[in-house]
């Protein structure tokens, strides 16, 4: 039909078309009124040939003028179209269907409907496509990537007994005695971390900015000479045997995690022993994160005698040149909120460090802990698409711990020269910590 056909064909049909679909057409912009079809009053499924039909009807006008049809209606030429009845007289539909609207001129051709089947398949498929590539970035991990991290969190929790039950099988922690200058210090430390838990809460990046530690150690210098005076001999060392045997404990635990790392025990005996001497402590440092409690800076390991504050450490021999450091390490460690997996990887990257002294097999270890460090990077690119900083920050903390590591060496040294001290060490802990790798 030319041009001048269909507007003639449209003036003939508009009247009635204004009249039929006037309150369906305002319906159209409330979804919550129910569409009613034009033709039979079933619920309708959309504009079809420029009308408000159901399926039904919409197939129906089709399939007229596709054949042509013509029909008679058997009675008078009006009979009223109902969704029961609408069957009953085909004349009479396809009337009501045009006196609604409906244009032949708005039906596809066999050639149409095909090319617009295709036009919706190939826009499916180019969807699919898109899908694909968004997933094929996305992070992942590799089957030797997840098996690593499997065997790591078992390595974990067969050698961490969070009960802490075998803890009553230590010299028992004693800490009566003289109020010392460090334990008084210690006390000091522990108030003012207290009040500054608040800004612990809720500012994690300003850890070392909320607690003064500079007081103390003002403090520290004006109350005059080493923690080691005469004042604090014998008694003041009270809970050296307890802690000392939670130490050699803890490095058994180590040792027992290091043996199930990946490629740690095809190391020769040399290297795993200097790793092992080098790394102990501060693999020990990590694993006491999981106990340590923000809200009052203790280490909280199940019954109330294993409950730790910085004053039974000082009762053992160590000064806040460490404990201010370690207490700052553990606070900002437990603000990074590390997935357990994430810890173990953690504890698996600082033991295989190749820098250590007496290693040997340097590239070895450092292909081992590259692996780690991989297998680290993609789980945190997974389960913290935000999190881009998380990894830097781990790995500063595994730096911390050299500065812990070393000053903790300094102290035990001072602490073993004497040998009322030295006697109450156990055999591991003066064998690990004892002599130094060259």
């Amino acid at each position: 039909m030319n041009l001048r056909g269909l507007l003639h064909r449209l003036g003939r049909v508009m009247e009635p078309t204004v009249v039929s679909t006037s309150s369906l057409a305002s319906d159209e912009f409330d979804r919550n009124m129910p569409r009613i079809c034009g033709v039979c009053g079933d619920k309708a499924t959309g504009f079809h040939f420029n009308a408000m039909t159901c399926e039904g009807c919409k197939g129906f006008f089709r399939r007229s003028m596709k054949r042509k049809a013509t029909f008679t209606c058997p009675f008078n030429g009006s009979c009223t179209i109902t969704k029961d009845n609408r069957r009953h007289c085909q004349a009479c539909r396809l009337k009501r269907c045009v006196d609604i609207g409906m244009m032949k001129e708005f039906i596809l051709t066999d050639e149409e409907v095909q090319r617009k089947k295709d036009l919706i398949q190939r826009r499916k498929d180019e969807e699919a496509q898109r899908e694909a590539e968004r997933e094929a970035r996305r992070p992942r991990l590799t089957d030797e990537q997840s098996q690593v991290i499997a065997m790591l969190v078992e390595a974990h929790h067969k050698t961490y007994d969070d009960s802490y039950s075998d803890f009553c099988r230590f010299r028992p922690p004693v800490r009566e005695g003289p109020v010392t200058r460090s334990a008084s210090r210690a006390a000091s430390l522990h108030s003012l971390s207290d009040a500054s838990s608040d800004s612990f809460s809720h500012s994690p990046e300003s850890v070392d900015t909320k607690v003064n530690f500079n007081n103390l150690l003002m403090m520290y210098q004006e109350q005059g000479s080493s923690p080691d005076s005469s004042e604090e001999e014998g008694s003041s060392f009270s809970m050296l045997p307890h802690l000392a045997d939670l130490v050699s404990y803890s490095i058994q635990k180590v040792i027992g995690f290091a043996k199930m790392i990946p490629g740690f025990r095809e190391l020769t005996a040399e290297d795993q022993i200097a790793l092992l001497k080098s790394s102990a402590i501060e693999v020990i440092m990590l694993r006491s994160n999981q106990s340590f409690n923000l809200e009052d800076m203790s280490w909280s390991c199940g019954a109330p005698d294993f409950k730790y504050q910085i004053s039974d450490v000082t009762k053992a021999g160590h000064t806040l040149e460490l404990l201010e450091p370690l207490v700052k390490f553990q606070v900002g460690l437990k603000k990074l909120n590390l997935q357990e997996e994430e810890h173990v990887m953690l504890m698996a990257i600082c033991l295989l460090s190749p820098d250590r002294p007496g290693v040997q097999d340097h590239a070895r270890i450092e292909a081992l802990q590259d692996r780690l460090s991989e297998t680290l990077q993609a789980y945190i690119q997974l389960h913290h698409p935000g999190g881009r900083l998380l990894y830097a920050k781990m790995i500063q903390k595994l730096a911390d711990l050299r500065s812990l590591n070393e000053e903790h060496s300094k102290q035990y040294r001072s602490l073993s020269f004497r040998p009322e001290h030295s006697m109450q060490l156990t055999p591991l802990v003066l064998e690990v910590f004892g002599s130094e790798v060259s």
